[in-house]
């Protein structure tokens, strides 16, 4: 991922030149671009906001357990999760769960990159809600 990206650089037309630029950047150009686009856009225009879009989705959708999971750590319950995501609480649920368990697998420096009696903790407080 490089930070020297911008669209000054050549119109970003492929996801794989999008997702090569810091994920805070895409979302400033994404909305740049769109703001600037004329009411009839080039094809080129359209395929670069279909780029950066795409690359938005794409981090996104790496980046929303780790945020949903520090909402958790932080007291915050599966209702107000899923009403800030827009998701479906089991949906939430799900998605947490798959990243914890990969987290609580991956070992950095001999130790679990999130602690599983955390995962544990946290599973057992949520579980309740979603079996309702």
């Amino acid at each position: 991922m490089t930070d020297d990206h911008t669209l000054d650089a050549g119109p970003v037309v492929r996801f794989s030149e999008a997702e090569k630029i810091n994920p805070f950047q895409v979302l400033i150009e994404l909305h740049d671009h769109a703001l600037g686009q004329p009411s009839r856009s080039s094809r080129t225009e359209a395929l670069t906001e279909l780029a950066l879009a795409a690359a938005v989705l794409s981090w996104w959708s790496r980046w929303q357990p780790i945020i949903v999971h520090r909402a958790l750590r932080r007291g915050a319950g599966l209702a107000d999760i899923a009403e800030a995501t827009g998701l479906d609480p089991g949906e939430v649920v799900h998605r947490w769960e798959r990243w914890a368990e990969v987290q609580t697998r991956l070992d950095i420096g001999g130790r679990p990159a999130v602690d599983p009696v955390e995962v544990r903790t946290i599973r057992g407080r949520i579980r309740p809600e979603v079996d309702r």
